[in-house]
């Protein structure tokens, strides 16, 4: 059975009794079964993650001991940006979840023109904490120690003018655009991917993002949803750049 690994925001350190709050008690006690002197695993995205022992468990309270810091190597060097646009419903949520998988190391959701998502203040920090939790589930699932960093929803032309010249490539895909994304020359250590919604980019858009500095990519002929865009996309390049490409004992 799989280690059990679980997030928590508290400063870690070997021999430190940690007390989980009520979620994690009911989730390690009632959907994992875990009882005093199981074994899991815990990390907080910040001083790598430590090897734990329920040290007590009760209806809703939960106590565990920490041991010594675990070595991991599941991070990629190759640094993934994603600027995705919001999309509807559960697509969106997914695109989170499978990019932290992937190992991107932020994400950058955008408002577009053809967008059906709209969303105002009072609803961007609900959003970006709802996907924050996807993506520290997905940590805890992947084997991850940093969840990727989650900006606030801002419409994509405010993101474009406030964009830092740091990544060695910036790519948009495009469909029908006549340069492959495996002919890109290979970045050094950092690629930002902008992908559109369900309703794709305006090409008032595409030439705002052509005066960024992006190059236009495809995936192939076919025209993917925005989710599979998201995560063929970062597998190539994962696959092409980073860690996938990588040998793995024990994942051969």
């Amino acid at each position: 059975m799989p280690l059990t690994r679980l997030f928590v925001s508290d400063d870690l350190r070997a021999d430190l009794q940690l007390s989980l709050n009520k979620d994690q008690a009911r989730y390690i006690g009632r959907v994992l079964r875990l009882r005093a002197g199981d074994s899991l695993a815990v990390f907080n995205g910040n001083n790598g993650e430590f090897g734990a022992t329920v040290a007590s468990i009760e209806k809703n309270t939960a106590t565990i001991t920490l041991h010594d810091r675990v070595e991991t190597t599941t991070e990629s060097p190759l640094k993934v940006h994603l600027v995705q646009g919001v999309s509807r419903g559960d697509r969106m949520d997914l695109v989170v979840q499978k990019a932290t998988e992937l190992g991107v190391k932020r994400i950058s959701p955008v408002l577009t023109e053809y967008g059906v998502i709209k969303l105002d203040a009072s609803r961007v920090a609900k959003r970006r904490d709802h996907w924050r939790k996807i993506a520290e589930s997905a940590c805890e699932q992947s084997g991850r120690i940093r969840p990727p960093l989650i900006d606030n929803p801002m419409p994509l032309n405010s993101w474009l003018g406030a964009k830092n010249k740091d990544a060695d490539a910036d790519l948009i895909l495009q469909p029908g655009a006549a340069k492959p994304l495996v002919s890109v020359t290979r970045p050094a250590t950092k690629v930002c991917i902008l992908i559109g919604p369900e309703g794709g980019f305006s090409d008032k858009e595409y030439g705002d993002a052509a005066v960024a500095g992006f190059v236009s990519v495809s995936l192939g002929p076919r025209i993917l949803r925005t989710e599979s865009a998201a995560i063929a996309s970062i597998a190539i390049v994962q696959s092409l750049w980073g860690d996938l490409a990588q040998r793995h004992d024990g994942n051969d």
